[in-house]
């Protein structure tokens, strides 16, 4: 009996020296159920551990592992409740958590000095919050102008005090994850409150720009964690930042220069920007994606993808390199509706459009018809071009019946034949496939005189929107 009470000692011993983070969690609010000890991350809630609540109401997690800093969340059975507190990376995590789910806002956490500033700032905000409420329920309900202008002071002023208390955390606790917090949560000051000319707004954006990530650090890994960092980073990068490939690339590589000393910042950046310019939203952004690839991911920079993900950038780093905005086009050299050779370099226009189709798709049927519309309303008698590529070699009997049926004569219609394209893999060359990203049909492009790509994976309306563009700038 006695060896066995030592063995357990020993065990309980080993257990807490092993144990590098442990937070335990004390709730009246239940007696069994599934808890979550989760972090902040992105959009979503992430797990880090589980355990059964016992029949006194208590949940321990723990570890052996250092948990990183950034804000958590303990999620109670049946996850219509949670609790946000900061663990703050530091070895020998040992948190206690009180919380009555009836009363959340009464939780108590200890063990953490972090926590402590965080709980003075919730139920200071809590108090503010309310009297804001207050004033902006009294401002609507007011009937005079008086009243409205009262309670419109009342509320600057209540707000004021509140924008003064989170200075002073800042100031007062520079190196606070609160303080880290409450930076990346602010917003820049306005330069002018009421532009009047076309600099005056100018002048805000750069400043608004400028000043965007002020007391924001990307060497540190902290303000990853949290709910908030993710979407000031894409508003950044979506509507603050030019669209243009070139300000994306410049500004993410600063950024990826200063993460890399702060290896969980730098792996959030680079597999956001992965996933954000792999299929982009607008048109070009895709050499970012490629810039990325030939930067780090082809270096060896991202230890952390395995060999699926790894193929997969891949795969689509070689589909896109060929073609991208700007790039002298690919020649294709192939065969006629009369099976002779004619290459892409042979048409000599001012635009020449490559469309990638084939007879038996469904959205080819419409698009092609359109577009050969236009065409020959339009687009032909301002020296336009069409360069027509039958994507499946197996339908060439259906491609020349629809040539025929919708009279396209007037384009160059091409294709390939299976030896052709069985010599250019032998000698391990790219495809057309490859060249021109073709994964699926129709795939339009749109060339300049010198067969540089100005426009890609177009509708016949953009299509026709962007030439419109591209003839009104030479008037």
């Amino acid at each position: 009996m006695k060896r066995i009470i030592i063995t357990l000692v020993c065990f309980f011993i080993i257990q807490g020296v092993l144990a590098q983070f442990r937070v335990t969690v004390q709730t009246p609010s239940y007696d069994s159920g599934l808890s979550y000890l989760t972090y902040h991350m992105g959009k979503n809630l992430n797990i880090s551990d589980s355990g059964i609540i016992s029949n006194k109401g208590t949940v321990v997690f723990l570890g052996k592992d250092t948990l990183p800093a950034g804000i958590y969340a303990v999620v109670f059975p049946g996850k219509r409740f949670s609790l946000d507190f900061f663990i703050d990376g530091k070895p020998g995590q040992n948190i206690r958590i009180e919380a009555d789910t009836n009363n959340l806002v009464a939780a108590t956490v200890t063990g953490s000095p972090e926590n402590e500033l965080f709980q003075q700032y919730q139920s200071y905000i809590g108090i503010k919050g309310g009297l804001l409420q207050q004033a902006k329920n009294s401002y609507n309900a007011s009937t005079t102008k008086n009243d409205s202008a009262f309670y419109e002071a009342n509320y600057k002023k209540i707000n004021d005090e509140l924008n003064e208390y989170r200075n002073g955390i800042i100031k007062n606790n520079s190196q606070s994850m609160m303080a880290l917090y409450l930076q990346t949560m602010k917003d820049p000051d306005v330069l002018n409150a009421k532009p009047v000319t076309r600099q005056d707004s100018l002048d805000n954006y750069y400043y608004y720009r400028a000043h965007y990530w002020d007391g924001v650090t990307f060497m540190d890994s902290r303000v990853i964690r949290t709910p908030f960092f993710l979407p000031k980073f894409e508003r950044y990068y979506n509507d603050i930042l030019p669209q243009e490939p070139d300000s994306i690339i410049k500004d993410l590589d600063y950024k990826l220069l200063l993460a890399r000393t702060a290896p969980d910042m730098y792996k959030f950046l680079l597999n956001w920007a992965t996933d954000q310019y792999i299929s982009p939203k607008y048109m070009g952004q895709d050499a970012v994606f490629v810039h990325l690839f030939n930067k780090y991911h082809s270096k060896g920079l991202t230890s952390w993808l395995n060999e699926k993900q790894m193929e997969i950038i891949n795969r689509r780093a070689y589909m896109l390199m060929a073609n991208l905005i700007g790039a002298q086009a690919a020649n294709l050299e192939m065969l006629d509706t009369a099976n002779k050779p004619i290459s892409l370099y042979q048409l000599k226009s001012d635009y020449t459009i490559v469309v990638f189709w084939d007879p038996n798709c469904g959205h080819c049927k419409e698009e092609v018809p359109r577009m050969d519309s236009i065409y020959r309303a339009s687009w032909k008698q301002k020296n336009v071009k069409m360069f027509a590529v039958l994507s499946e070699e197996e339908n060439l009997k259906t491609w020349l019946e629809f040539i025929h049926t919708h009279h396209l004569e007037d384009w160059t219609h091409v294709h390939e034949t299976k030896e052709m394209s069985d010599a250019v893999a032998a000698a391990q060359k790219p495809g057309f496939r490859q060249l021109y990203d073709v994964v699926s049909t129709p795939i339009v492009y749109l060339l300049d005189s010198e067969k540089r790509i100005i426009g890609k994976k177009l509708t016949w309306s953009q299509l026709n929107d962007l030439l419109n563009v591209k003839w009104s700038q030479k008037k």
